[in-house]
């Protein structure tokens, strides 16, 4: 049984990146196309060593809250656990799907992925 809501997204991801001549979107929609076993699964900590203050992070999986968030960052992502968006919240940040951020962000400009 295929994910609809997934199918979507891939689509979007795939039409955006065509549109706007930006290869990060295909990127993304590759990874999520994928098999869920080997899709990402990013901890805070890998996180918080990897990215700039004021970055946005792209994760094409879901986060998990293992570790400490000592930046204040957007991060996008296909699922959250509910510790992380709690985490990433108190940091000052902001937890939104990767949906949200291709809308806002159509040419995923200054745009980092973490997998």
């Amino acid at each position: 049984m295929k994910n609809e809501n997934l199918q979507s997204l891939i689509s979007e991801l795939k039409k955006t990146s065509i549109e706007n001549d930006v290869s990060v979107w295909k990127a993304v929609a590759t990874d999520l196309e994928g098999s869920t076993q080997k899709r990402a699964v990013v901890n805070l900590s890998k996180i918080d060593k990897y990215a700039k203050d004021d970055e946005t992070v792209v994760v094409p999986g879901k986060v998990l809250s293992m570790g400490i968030l000592s930046k204040k960052l957007t991060v996008a992502a296909y699922k959250f656990s509910g510790q992380a968006v709690d985490k990433i919240k108190a940091a000052g940040g902001k937890a939104i799907t990767i949906g949200e951020l291709v809308k806002k962000n159509p040419k995923g400009s200054k745009v980092r992925v973490l997998a």
